[in-house]
């Protein structure tokens, strides 16, 4: 009990950023929440959190060991609700929203399927890569594309991906050579207008150092699909996720440019507001993909 209180305290003051806002999501005082943060660290033989007087921030092995508790907490969250009074009847309209293109490319497949296991199921999806107010709107879950989930919803990671800089082997033989960052400047960029980064496209190296580079969109797009098409057209580098050029990368119709750098990770969530007296429909189709994204299309 007390590994499971540590555990659910750590995670309240990842989430929340701050002790003080972890002791009143979880109703209990500061010296608590730090408390059991301190025995925990202890137990583990090793840092979790650095602390300043300003801000906290994950060490790696916290990094690691905040994604893992977080997933047994909400897997614990998960088995309490399910069998809990309703959760086990799956029926009516679930509203759905996802991103355009990766709602296409690897939603789309499966939405078959989980209606044959689900008849009593109307699904009411819609794609968009703007961020909607889940609650506001009216939608009973989504599916997010992010670096971090969501603090303020209830989050269930789905799979891992990479952003990966390419161009297309028409592209590369015409143009100057790329054998540093810095070259990404003088080359022909088609950018995804949603990237949270903006135009400054980062990596790091195989040491973990951090890289970054200030591009200069010829083309700039609210679709991944259409940056994408750009470079098939031997029109410039493009800065995409794995999910939507892993094909052309093993069929040769894009090349990975300097390699030796990695793009950012980023993770596909299930998303929702709520754990309390959460539908079946959406249990339901949250444990579905789940299943269904154990090993990603793009890793296949």
């Amino acid at each position: 009990m007390d590994v499971f209180r540590q555990m659910q305290a750590f995670t309240a003051v990842v989430q929340a950023g701050s002790f003080v806002k972890a002791a009143q999501r979880l109703d209990t005082s500061k010296a608590v929440v730090s408390r059991l943060v301190l025995e925990l660290e202890a137990a583990l033989g090793t840092r979790l959190l650095n602390r300043t007087t300003r801000r906290l921030s994950l060490t790696d092995a916290g990094s690691d060991y905040f994604e893992r508790s977080r997933q047994i907490l909400e897997d614990l969250e998960d088995a309490n609700a399910a069998v809990s009074d309703g959760a086990s009847h799956i029926s009516g309209r679930l509203k759905l929203n996802a991103p355009l293109t990766f709602g296409n490319l690897h939603l789309a497949p499966l939405w078959g399927e989980f209606l044959k296991l689900h008849p009593q199921v109307e699904l009411d999806i819609t794609l968009t890569d703007r961020v909607v107010d889940l609650v506001d709107e009216g939608y009973d879950m989504a599916v997010r594309i992010s670096t971090q989930p969501s603090s303020s919803l209830v989050s269930r990671t789905l799979a891992h991906d990479r952003v990966v800089l390419c161009a297309s082997p028409g592209y590369l033989r015409t143009a100057p050579p790329i054998h540093s960052l810095e070259d990404i400047t003088e080359h022909s960029v088609m950018a995804y207008s949603w990237w949270s980064g903006g135009d400054v496209w980062t990596f790091e190296d195989a040491q973990g150092k951090a890289h970054s580079v200030a591009t200069h969109p010829r083309l700039r797009a609210n679709s991944g699909d259409t940056c994408r098409a750009a470079a098939l057209a031997d029109q410039g580098v493009i800065y995409q996720p794995a999910f939507l050029v892993g094909d052309d990368l093993r069929n040769g119709r894009l090349v990975q440019v300097l390699p030796e750098l990695r793009g950012p990770a980023i993770a596909i969530h299930a998303i929702y507001p709520s754990r309390k007296h959460l539908p079946g429909k959406v249990r339901a189709m949250v444990d579905f993909l789940v299943e269904a994204f154990k090993t990603p299309a793009w890793r296949r």
